[in-house]
């Protein structure tokens, strides 16, 4: 067969379908042979290269060209997302709280994570945050700081609302060339799929899970009630319809892809296809999703309470409501702050630690049995995550547009009552 027919077949298959053939093969290839499965971890490294590489550029050109395009007092349905976003992240935490509740978890304490570092409390979480708006454009895109990326783009975006129309286009024609660069890397995210599962199957195996299978099944269970009950009712109440078809659509298109990539910002490109696809406001989705990998962190929220309060019932620690809610509220916040890369939330664990008065050492050891699970709680983690990313903005998008059929047949109603 010829073998530009064969690629151009691949190129209009349904990645989806090939992502899971990718980890089938995966999985085979690491159990067959451990060796060759360490050697596919070129694939995938080269496979979530790409993806990091890319998505700063496009973040800062898509933003920047739809708020310069933006016509003056547009609505891009941002209000509604974030407040959306802070509710899902709030939300999640609580789950992970009562989870841990309901279902407590001891840990066999490992040896301390070295080097590690983690943030001292709140306050230093918020400082960085703050210094992040405020880091050089180039080492922000250099570094994939998307807190500083955003907060250019939408200062430059601005700026450019009194520019020329062609100016305009031009920016707009760069964030279009770079679009078409990242379907590109994207249709090649089965060969990043089989390269790193292969790798995790190869490297760490099953063997490594089964002593934490307890608080895995606590975690992932949070997990999969927040993504399959707390998420649908969050979107049933804001677009008054059956919010399953988007739910499973964007667990399908998004979460499984980010479930391997394990980065909130390697899955940002992956997102904005999708709400493409889904026919959302382009000025709603090129800020909100590169904004949601930001502070949209609902299994961050989880991870960080149900790991640390698995070190509160370790240590025997009485915990009261008061105390319980409070570390909801600690956890939403300081997943906000969590970073867009893999493992990320653990590191924040500590400050869930230090609210029951555990010494960083202590926590530290808690963090490195995170890791040790991260093969698979950082996956989950991130495909929540990612998945919720376009999930809400797709709600707040569809509730808008009700909103304004709504107010399009009052007001012809009304017309019709006053010729009549």
């Amino acid at each position: 067969m010829n073998p530009k027919a064969i690629f151009e077949s691949f190129l209009r298959g349904n990645i989806v379908l090939q992502i899971l053939c990718g980890m089938a093969m995966g999985i085979v290839v690491a159990l067959l042979s451990p060796t060759l499965g360490k050697s596919a971890a070129l694939l995938g490294s080269v496979f979530v290269s790409g993806l990091k590489a890319v998505a700063p550029v496009l973040v800062f050109f898509l933003v920047t060209a739809s708020i310069a395009a933006r016509k003056q007092g547009g609505d891009s349905n941002m209000r509604s997302v974030i407040v959306l976003y802070l509710l899902g992240t709030f939300a999640a935490a609580l789950v992970g709280v009562a989870a841990s509740f309901l279902f407590p978890s001891s840990l066999t304490l490992v040896a301390p994570a070295g080097s590690t570092t983690a943030p001292g409390g709140i306050t230093e979480v918020l400082k960085t945050l703050l210094f992040q708006v405020f880091e050089n454009p180039v080492k922000a895109i250099a570094g994939g700081n998307y807190i500083g990326i955003l907060a250019w783009a939408v200062a430059l975006g601005i700026a450019l609302q009194h520019a020329s129309a062609t100016t305009k286009e031009a920016i707009t024609e760069v964030a279009g060339a770079i679009t078409r660069i990242v379907q590109l890397v994207i249709r090649f995210a089965p060969f990043g799929v089989f390269g790193l599962v292969a790798e995790s199957v190869a490297t760490t195996g099953f063997a490594s899970l089964l002593g934490y299978s307890h608080l895995l099944l606590v975690l992932v269970g949070a997990m999969v009630f927040v993504a399959l009950v707390v998420n649908p009712l969050i979107v049933f109440l804001t677009i008054r319809r059956n919010p399953y078809p988007l739910v499973l659509t964007c667990l399908r298109e998004s979460g499984i892809t980010a479930f391997f990539t394990r980065s909130s910002a390697a899955n940002i490109p992956v997102n904005l296809q999708l709400c493409k696809r889904l026919g959302l406001h382009e000025d709603t989705y090129s800020v909100s999703i590169p904004l949601g990998a930001t502070i949209n962190m609902a299994g961050a929220a989880i991870t960080i309470s149900v790991l640390g309060l698995a070190a509160v019932h370790t240590l025997g620690i009485k915990v009261d409501l008061p105390t319980a809610l409070l570390l909801s509220v600690i956890s939403a916040i300081g997943a906000c702050g969590a970073s867009g890369v893999a493992g990320g939330s653990l590191l924040l664990i500590p400050l869930a630690c230090s609210l029951f008065g555990i010494n960083n050492d202590v926590a530290m050891q808690v963090v490195a049995v995170g890791f040790i699970i991260g093969v698979v709680q950082d996956s989950a983690e991130t495909a929540l995550n990612s998945s919720t990313d376009v999930l809400f903005t797709a709600a707040a998008c569809i509730a808008a547009e009700s909103a304004r059929e709504g107010a399009g047949q009052a007001a012809a109603g009304t017309l019709a009552n006053e010729t009549a």
